[in-house]
C-alpha cells in the first residue's frame, strides 16, 4: 500500500529555489549522489568489521547507469540501504528542514551557492536536473521491506513497498527537459572523471572493450597467443590513490606514476615531491609536486586539486594555501574542509588557516632539508626553484624567515652562495665609503657584458638575477638585509655605484668640460638623455649610457603590474649619458672644427646607443653610412 504525504515546510516554492541556488554549477548533483552512495557502502564495511553486519558483503562497486531512451540516470549502490522509517527521518525531515533553513537564509540573495552540505541538502541537488526523483532501497537489516520514495519536485511525496532483491539504494533521476545534456554519455563520463576519479569504492559506468589472451590458447603466426576483444566493467576511478597511502609504502616510481595520472598531458617530470600526512590538530593528507618553473612566471596555476575524503571539491585553492604555493602541482585532501564553501567562509575558517600555515612550514622544511643534505643537488635544482622561492619570500614573511637560510644567489661565473655567504664574500671590496655593502647584479649576461667586464676588471663580483620577479625581490631584500643595497651593473658608472674615498684626477678643466657637455647635448634627445661629464679611468669607454636604478626598477615593477606605481602614471624612458672626460678621444674633440666636433660626438654617442640595443630603423642606417664614410 502506498503512503502519501506532504513535507512540513511553509515555503511552497522550495524546489525552484533549490534548483536556482543550490549550487553555482548544476553538474555537481552527480558528485553529491555518488558521494552518498560511497558513504552508504563505506558504512556497511564498518558494520561488517564491527560484527553488526554478518552477511556477505559481495560486490560493493557503485554503478552509474544512463538510459537515454527512458530519460533516466541512476546511481546504484550495495551499501546499508534504508527502511521506510529511515527515509521518513533522513529524506523527509532532516534534509527538508535543512532545505527550509537554506531558503530562509538565502531567498532573494546573491551567492546562494554557499555552504550546502552544511544544510544536509546533498540528495536534493538531484532536483536541479530532474522532473521526478525515485529512491528504491532495501536496508541491510534482516527482515527489511524494500520501499520506493518518489517526488516530482514539490513538497509532496509517495512511499510504497516494492520488490527489490539487492541490498542498497538506487537513486533514479528522470531528467528534466532543460537538462538533457545529462543524458549524454560523454557529459556524464567527464563529470565522473572530474569529481569521482579517486573515490574509495570502485565506480562502474558502462563497459569497456579490452584485449585479452584467447582462452583457447590459439597462437598467431609468430607463436604468440592471439588476443580477443573482451567486454569488461568500465571502472572510472582509482580507489586507492597515492596520497591515501603511507609514504613508507610508496616508491619514487609510484609517486611519478601518480603525477602522470594527475597530469597526463604534462611533458616534464617534476623536480621532487612532498607527502603531507597530518592527523593532529587537523586531518590532512596530500602530495605536492614542484614543477620546473625556470625563468618564467607563465605558470599554470589551479594545478593543486582539493579533495575532502577523496571527493573532488575544486582546483582553485587560493584560500586554502598561500598564493605562492599555488605554483605547485598535486593534491590536498582534508575532511576538515567542508565540501561546499564560499570564499569568505574559507578565509575565516580556523582549520583552513591552520592547514595553510602547516603546508607553508612543511614546504620550507623540505627545501631546507634538501639544501642541508645535498647542497650540490640543491644548487643544480636552483634555477628551476628560484622563481617559486622568490615568490614565497615576497608574499609570505613567515616563509621568508625560513627561506633566508637556504635561498641562493648565483654570480655570472655560475658560482652559488647563500645570502649570508655572499655578503661575507664581497664585504672587503664592495663596501662603499659610507660603509654600505653594494651588491652588483646583471639581468641579461649577454646584453650587459660590457658593464660586467668593467666591474670584474675592478675586482668586483656581479650576480646574475634574471627572474621575472627580480625588481620586486631585490626591493624586498633591501628592506630585510642590514645596510645592503642592490645596483644593476649598468645603472651608472662604477665609481658612482660603489663610491670610494679616492678621487680620479681630471685631465680637463671645468671650462673644457662645459664646452664638451654642450657639444654632446646638441647631438642627443635632451628629453631622453641627461649628459654628464665624469672623471673616469682613461681605460674605460669614452661614453657610457646608463639608466638610474630607481627609475628602471620602478618601470619594471610597473610593467609587472606591481609595486603600486600606477598612481604616478607611466614612467618615461630616461637615461644618463656619461662622458668620460679622461678618455683621449674626448679630449681630442676640443681641437676639432665645430662640424667635426659634432660628427665625432654623434658617432661616439651612437656607438654607445648601439651597445645598448637602442639604435634602430633610420638612425641605425644613418649610423652605418656614417661609419663607412669615416673608414673611407
Amino acid at each position: 500500500m502506498a503512503t502519501k504525504g506532504t513535507v512540513n515546510v511553509q515555503t511552497e516554492n522550495i524546489f525552484p529555489l533549490i534548483k536556482k541556488f543550490l549550487y553555482s554549477d548544476h553538474e555537481i548533483f552527480l558528485r553529491e549522489l555518488v558521494s552518498n552512495a560511497i558513504d552508504a557502502t563505506s558504512k556497511l564495511k564498518v558494520l561488517s568489521t564491527s560484527g553488526e553486519f554478518k552477511g556477505d558483503l559481495g560486490d560493493l562497486k557503485v554503478e552509474v547507469i544512463l538510459d537515454k531512451e527512458a530519460g533516466t540516470l541512476t546511481v546504484k549502490d550495495r551499501g546499508i540501504g534504508m527502511t521506510e522509517e529511515e527515509i521518513e527521518k533522513y529524506i523527509n525531515q532532516i534534509a527538508f528542514s535543512g532545505a527550509e533553513e537554506f531558503v530562509k537564509k538565502y531567498e532573494g540573495k546573491e551567492g546562494a551557492e554557499q555552504i550546502i552540505g552544511h544544510f544536509g541538502l546533498g540528495f536534493y541537488s538531484a532536483f536541479m536536473v530532474s522532473k521526478k526523483v525515485q529512491i528504491k532501497t532495501l536496508s541491510f537489516k534482516e527482515g527489511s521491506q524494500a520501499v520506493q520514495w518518489e517526488s516530482d519536485g514539490t513538497p509532496e511525496y509517495e512511499i510504497k513497498d516494492i520488490d527489490k532483491e539487492d541490498r542498497g539504494t538506487e537513486i533514479v533521476l528522470h531528467i528534466a527537459d532543460d537538462s538533457t545534456e545529462f543524458l549524454e554519455n560523454n557529459r556524464i563520463g567527464d563529470i565522473l572523471n572530474k569529481y569521482c576519479k579517486f573515490l574509495p569504492v570502485e565506480i562502474k559506468f558502462g563497459t569497456a572493450t579490452v584485449k585479452q589472451d584467447d582462452p583457447s590458447g590459439e597462437k598467431d603466426e609468430e607463436g604468440n597467443i592471439k588476443k580477443i576483444d573482451v567486454e569488461v566493467d568500465n571502472i572510472i576511478n582509482n580507489p586507492a590513490p597515492a596520497w591515501s597511502k603511507a609514504p613508507a609504502d610508496l616508491t619514487d616510481e609510484e609517486y611519478m606514476k601518480f603525477y602522470r595520472e594527475l597530469y597526463p598531458m604534462t611533458m616534464e617530470d617534476p623536480l621532487f615531491h612532498i607527502h603531507l600526512n597530518v592527523d593532529y590538530p587537523f586531518n590532512l593528507t596530500g602530495i605536492l609536486y614542484f614543477p620546473r618553473l625556470k625563468e618564467t612566471m607563465e605558470v599554470q596555476k589551479n594545478k593543486i586539486q582539493l579533495y575532502s575524503n577523496q571527493v573532488f571539491i575544486t582546483d582553485s585553492v587560493e584560500e586554502i594555501v598561500p598564493e605562492f604555493l599555488t605554483l605547485l602541482h598535486g593534491v590536498i585532501d582534508s575532511p576538515d574542509i567542508p565540501l561546499n564553501v564560499s570564499r569568505s567562509y574559507l578565509q575565516a575558517d580556523g582549520n583552513v588557516k591552520k592547514i595553510s600555515s602547516h603546508i607553508t612550514k612543511k614546504v620550507a622544511s623540505k627545501l631546507n632539508d634538501m639544501f642541508k643534505n645535498d647542497r650540490k643537488d640543491f644548487e643544480n635544482k636552483w634555477d628551476n626553484l628560484k622563481v617559486f622561492v622568490e615568490y614565497g619570500m615576497l608574499t609570505d614573511d613567515k616563509f621568508y624567515d625560513k627561506a633566508e637560510k637556504f635561498t641562493l644567489v648565483k654570480n655570472v661565473k655560475g658560482e652559488y652562495a647563500t645570502l649570508e655567504e655572499y655578503q661575507e664574500k664581497i664585504k672587503a671590496i664592495q663596501t662603499d665609503k659610507d660603509d654600505k655593502l653594494v651588491i652588483l647584479y646583471a639581468h641579461d649576461q649577454d646584453a650587459q657584458h660590457q658593464f660586467i667586464k668593467a666591474a670584474e676588471d675592478r675586482g668586483y663580483d656581479v650576480l646574475l638575477m634574471d627572474s621575472p620577479l627580480t625588481p620586486h625581490y631585490i626591493s624586498k631584500l633591501e628592506s630585510k638585509l642590514t645596510n645592503v643595497s642592490f645596483a644593476r651593473v649598468d645603472a651608472d658608472t662604477l665609481d658612482k655605484l660603489i663610491k670610494k674615498d679616492e678621487e680620479i684626477p681630471s685631465k680637463l678643466s671645468d671650462e673644457e668640460k662645459d664646452k664638451l657637455k654642450t657639444v654632446f647635448e646638441e647631438v642627443v634627445d635632451k628629453d631622453k638623455f641627461t649628459v654628464q661629464m665624469e672623471d673616469m679611468s682613461e681605460t674605460e669607454a669614452p661614453i657610457v649610457i646608463t639608466q638610474p636604478e630607481f627609475m628602471r626598477r620602478m618601470q619594471e615593477q610597473q610593467r609587472m603590474g606591481g609595486g603600486g606605481m600606477n598612481m604616478f602614471g607611466s614612467f618615461p624612458e630616461m637615461y644618463n649619458l656619461t662622458v668620460n672626460a679622461n678618455h683621449p678621444i674626448i679630449g681630442a674633440i676640443l681641437r676639432k672644427q665645430k662640424d667635426n666636433k659634432q660628427k665625432v660626438a654623434k658617432q661616439l654617442t651612437d656607438l654607445a646607443r648601439l651597445s645598448q640595443g637602442m639604435l634602430k630603423g633610420e638612425e641605425l642606417t644613418t649610423f652605418i653610412n656614417r661609419s663607412v664614410d669615416l673608414i673611407k
